[in-house]
């Protein structure tokens, strides 16, 4: 058992506790994702791991500013009233971040693949809230300066459903940055259209939904972004002839 002493960092000793229990439940490209528990709580701990290709200096303060920025992007969206996970600790030493597990909830992603094989003939009539709903969050995050980076619906959490309306959960900033040109805002809805109709064919009515209501959320943006959503269109279309 470990005991705390004035000679033993007391956060340190919360991070063995942490530790103890913690099991490895999925490896990236850019971080190990843990599930553990903090003080008492069930969490996650996503640990960036070093680059060897790159300078120790270099890749310790790239991994801080990282780590910082997703924290913030978290807090921001959180401020604003966008459901993300809550920031427990962070260790830089380690860099690591240790926030809620979002427990009793799935994917988006797993949650429009249900939906369309137990129901193949108005799947997308029954994920029509689920396409209101992000398109809101999004037009909120997007009014308050916040691009995600890598809007998947991987990245996104169905918690439930609270009067009908379904409560999304948004995960992974690691990507994030906060930008106020239309030009970023676009990428992101883009990365998002692509992920959206690559992953679920036939679904291109609800990421009509969802610009439906991204743009009555961030309406003093939407005309813009709109319009840089479909140069990136064409660039991308431009890139797949040339090949």
């Amino acid at each position: 058992m470990w005991w705390w002493s004035p000679r033993y960092p007391f956060s340190q000793y919360l991070i063995t506790l942490i530790e103890m229990d913690r099991k490895l439940v999925q490896q990236g490209a850019e971080a190990r994702l843990y599930s553990g528990s903090f003080y008492g709580r069930p969490c996650m701990v996503k640990e960036r791991f070093s680059k060897s290709y790159r300078h120790p200096t270099l890749d310790k303060s790239l991994t801080s500013q990282r780590i910082k920025g997703e924290v913030r992007a978290m807090l921001r969206c959180r401020t604003h009233g966008i459901p993300t996970p809550t920031v427990y600790m962070v260790d830089q030493e380690s860099s690591s971040i240790y926030m809620e597990l979002i427990e009793d909830s799935m994917t988006v992603r797993q949650h429009i693949a249900d939906t369309q094989q137990q129901y193949p003939e108005d799947a997308v009539e029954r994920l029509q809230p689920i396409a209101a709903e992000i398109g809101k969050l999004l037009g909120k995050m997007h009014s308050n300066n916040i691009v995600h980076g890598d809007l998947t619906t991987s990245n996104m959490l169905l918690k439930g459903w609270v009067d009908e309306r379904p409560v999304i959960v948004l995960i992974d900033f690691g990507l994030s940055h906060f930008e106020n040109l239309a030009e970023d805002k676009g990428v992101d809805l883009y990365v998002l259209e692509r992920a959206l109709l690559s992953t679920h064919p036939g679904t291109e009515d609800l990421f009509d939904t969802v610009l439906k209501y991204y743009s009555a959320t961030n309406k003093k943006e939407a005309v813009e972004v709109m319009k840089k959503l479909e140069e990136v269109r064409m660039r991308g279309r431009k890139r797949t002839m040339v090949g």
